[in-house]
Order: C-alpha cells, then structure tokens, then sequence
C-alpha cells in the first residue's frame, strides 16, 4: 500500500446503501398491500415482517456508512431523516398487522385501498431517491406524486371512518378504526420523507 493511498478519505456510497433500504420498503409495502387486498393472509404477513428485519438491517447500514464517511453526495441529515422516514413506513405496516391479528379484525376493502395507495406512494419515493442519486436532477415531480398519492388516502380514510357509522358491531369497529388510523399515519409518514427529499433536492441544485 502506497503511504498516499494512507489519506484516502472512507468514500462508502451512502445513496446506495439508502436506496437498497428503499427497495426493500417498496417490497414491504407492495407485500402489505397484498395482505390487505387478500383479507389478512398469514404467508404474506410473514412476508412483510421478514422483510421488514432486513429493511432495519439496511437502516443500520446506512447509519454505519453516515458515521464512517468523510464526505456525502446529500447532507448527512438529509440522508438520515430519509432512512428513518422510510423505516417508520414499514415499522407502522408490520404493526398494523400485528394488530389486525390481535384484534381478530381482518383488513377490509378500505384498508385494501389505503395500502395500495401507500405501496405507490413509496414507489415514488423511492424514485425521487433515484433523482437525487444524479447530479442536477429534480427530485419534486416524484415527491409530488408520493404526496399525492396519500391525499388520495386521506379521502379513502375519511369515507371508511364515515362508513363505520352504520357498523353495529362495537368490536368491528374498533379493530377497523384501528387499521384505518394506521394506514393514516403511515400516509403523514411518507409526506414527510417526500418533504424532506424536496428540502434535499433544493440544497443540492
């Protein structure tokens, strides 16, 4: 080893360390979203909490290479408040599963549509992560379609949450307000990762 190659600054590729966490998220959510539109299916909420271990996986090596670079593409924040968003994401998708079944209250066809349009909304974001991974490219159309797609959510939750007006089952309808509030809070989650790829983008052009 030469004595320069000594000074080499640690060059880990943050990005894509990020974005392989992002592509096991859109595998979560896509997962989550077939456990929803198949009524509660057990092999596919296994699924989705076997990936969600390696997405915390993936989360940890992100925080790892932040800690060992000597410099970033993105501001470190940025990237760490991406990881974190995401990872949230998926940790709300296996939560609400775990609730479902504790509750004895299977995802309905509202709770199918709410986590459609969160497996899109991640599959957004996950492309504005690719933007960003390109000097000079514009992260916001994709974070806009993110954000979007969880308007769409919010007005999917607020005709579910009317519905259950007319559900006389008391248990029914705390296992499904449960679920819906759950999809909404994964829905805020990914406006703010979409918000704050925005704020990147803009410091980085």
């Amino acid at each position: 080893m030469s004595r320069a190659h000594w000074f080499l600054p640690d060059m880990p590729d943050v990005l894509g360390l990020l974005r392989a966490q992002l592509a096991l998220t859109v595998r979560g959510m896509d997962a989550f979203a077939a456990w929803a539109a198949a009524g509660g299916d057990p092999e596919l909420a296994e699924t989705v909490r076997v990936i969600e271990h390696e997405a915390d996986t993936a989360k940890g090596a992100v925080r790892d290479a932040l800690r060992d670079a000597f410099v970033t593409p993105l501001d470190p924040e940025d990237i760490f408040a991406l990881s974190r968003g995401v990872d949230w994401i998926l940790n709300h998708a296996k939560d609400a599963i775990g609730e479902s079944e504790v509750m004895g209250s299977p995802p309905d066809a509202a709770t199918a549509t709410m986590a459609d349009l969160l497996a899109q909304s991640v599959r957004q974001l996950e492309a504005g992560v690719a933007q960003l991974a390109v000097r000079g490219s514009d992260a916001c159309e994709a974070a806009d379609a993110a954000v979007k797609a969880e308007r769409h959510l919010e007005k999917a939750y607020r005709g579910a949450m009317g519905a259950l007006a007319e559900v006389d089952d008391l248990r029914v309808v705390m296992g499904r307000q449960e679920l819906y509030r759950r999809c909404s809070r994964m829905g805020e989650a990914a406006v703010d990762v979409a918000e704050r790829l925005i704020y990147a983008g803009l410091k980085e052009n």
